[in-house]
C-alpha cells in the first residue's frame, strides 16, 4: 500500500501542465515531509521533552478517533496514530484569486481530483509567492493559514501540533470534521462537502459529549445567529457583485475606490446593522479589510448547513440515517450521470 500512494501523485503530475506539474511537484514533497517527519504517538507520549498538555491533546485526538470510527461501524485506520510537530503555527497556507471586475474565485483543477476554488502551500513563503505572482496577472488575492485538512484517505493523515491550539470541544470537533472526509466526499463540491463535515462533527460533538437538551439549545442559538449573519453577508456581497458587473468601471484603481466607498456607505453598514439586531458576540464583517478574493473565499464556504439541517429534519431522521439516506442518494446520483451538482440535484429533489 505504501507504494500505490506515490505512483497515486506522479499519475497527477503526468497528467498535468507544466506550472501544475511543479505545484503537484512541491506538495507532493511538502506531503512526505509530513510523513516522514512524524513519530508513533506512543513514542512521544514516552517523551520526557513533550510537554503534559500536548502529551494530553495526542490522548484526546486518539479518543474522538476511536469514537468517530466505532460510531460510524468502520475499521480504524492507521490515521492520526502519529504526530507531527510543526516548526510553523499552520501546516498550509490556502490562497484564493478573484479578477478586480467581479467576486468570483478562479478554479484550479487536476485530474481524478475535481476542481477547487484555492491551492494550498506547506510553505507560507510560498504562498505569499503564488500570489504575488496572481497581483501581477491582475488578480486580487488572499492568504489564509489552515490548522488542519484531510488528503481523503490517500494518505495516513498525522496529528499536527497545530491541533493543540483547540480545546476540547473544538478539537473534538475538528477529528470528526476532518475524519468524516474520508468517508464521504463528493467531487467538485467544495462548499457541499464543509457543509456536510461541520454539519455531521457537530452533531456527533453533542452526543459525545453528552450535553444536554438545554446546552444543545444554547449551542443552536448561537450558531443561529452565526448561520442569520452569514447569510446576510453572502447576500450583500451577491449584491454587491451585481453593482460591480452593471458599472463602468474597469481598472484596478477604480474599482477599489468603488468598492471602498460601497463597503463604507452600503455593506458594512447593513453588516454593523445586523450585528446590533442580533446582538453577537463578535461582528467579523467589521473586523477586516476586504478586497475580492477574501469576498470570494466567504462566498467559498458559503455554508449550505440550513439546507442540510431542513432536510434532516423534514425526513425525521437521526444521525446515521440521514448519512444512510446521502450516501443512497449520491450513489443513485452518480449512477444516473446527471449534469448538474449534487448539492441541486439533491435540495431540488428532495
Amino acid at each position: 500500500m505504501v507504494l500505490i500512494k506515490p505512483l497515486f501523485l506522479i499519475s497527477l503530475i503526468c497528467l498535468s501542465s507544466c506550472a501544475k506539474m511543479g505545484y503537484l511537484w512541491n506538495q507532493g514533497w511538502g506531503q512526505m515531509s509530513l510523513l516522514s517527519r512524524a513519530r508513533d504517538n506512543q513514542e512521544v507520549l514516552k517523551d520526557p521533552n513533550v510537554s503534559a498538555a500536548d502529551k494530553l491533546k495526542i490522548k484526546r485526538v486518539e479518543e474522538f478517533k476511536s469514537y468517530f470510527f466505532t460510531y460510524w461501524k468502520r475499521k480504524p485506520s492507521g490515521i492520526y496514530s502519529e504526530t507531527t510537530f510543526l516548526d510553523q503555527e499552520a501546516v498550509t497556507y490556502l490562497v484564493i484569486a478573484s479578477p478586480y471586475v467581479e467576486v468570483k474565485a478562479i478554479d484550479h483543477c487536476f485530474p481524478f481530483m475535481g476542481c477547487f476554488p484555492y491551492l494550498g502551500f506547506f510553505s507560507q513563503e510560498k504562498a505569499q509567492r503564488f500570489a504575488k505572482g496572481l497581483q501581477e496577472d491582475s488578480y486580487e488575492t488572499y492568504v489564509r493559514p489552515v490548522y488542519a485538512y484531510s488528503t481523503l484517505g490517500y494518505f495516513e493523515d498525522k496529528i499536527l501540533s497545530s491541533f493543540f491550539y483547540y480545546d476540547d470541544y473544538q478539537l473534538a470537533e475538528l477529528v470528526f470534521h476532518e475524519l468524516f472526509h474520508t468517508i464521504f466526499f463528493i467531487k467538485n463540491e467544495v462548499s457541499l462537502n464543509e457543509a456536510l463535515a461541520t454539519h455531521f462533527s457537530r452533531l456527533m460533538a453533542f452526543e459525545y459529549f453528552n450535553l444536554t437538551k438545554n446546552k444543545i439549545e444554547a449551542k443552536k442559538a448561537e450558531r443561529a445567529k452565526s448561520v442569520a449573519l452569514n447569510r446576510l453577508f453572502s447576500q450583500e456581497i451577491k449584491k454587491y457583485n451585481e453593482f460591480l458587473k452593471k458599472s463602468n468601471v474597469k481598472t484596478p484603481k477604480e474599482i477599489k475606490k468603488l468598492r471602498k466607498d460601497y463597503l463604507k456607505k452600503k455593506l458594512l453598514v447593513r453588516m454593523k446593522e445586523k450585528c446590533e439586531e442580533l446582538a453577537v458576540k463578535r461582528c467579523f464583517p467589521l473586523e477586516k479589510e476586504w478586497n475580492h478574493a477574501s469576498l470570494a473565499a466567504f462566498m467559498t464556504y458559503e455554508s449550505k448547513g440550513e439546507e442540510l439541517e431542513s432536510l434532516q429534519r423534514e425526513k425525521g431522521l437521526s444521525t446515521r440515517e440521514f448519512f444512510a439516506f446521502l450516501s443512497k442518494n449520491y450513489e443513485e446520483y452518480e449512477e444516473l450521470d446527471v449534469e448538474e451538482k449534487f448539492s441541486k440535484w439533491l435540495f431540488h429533489k428532495k
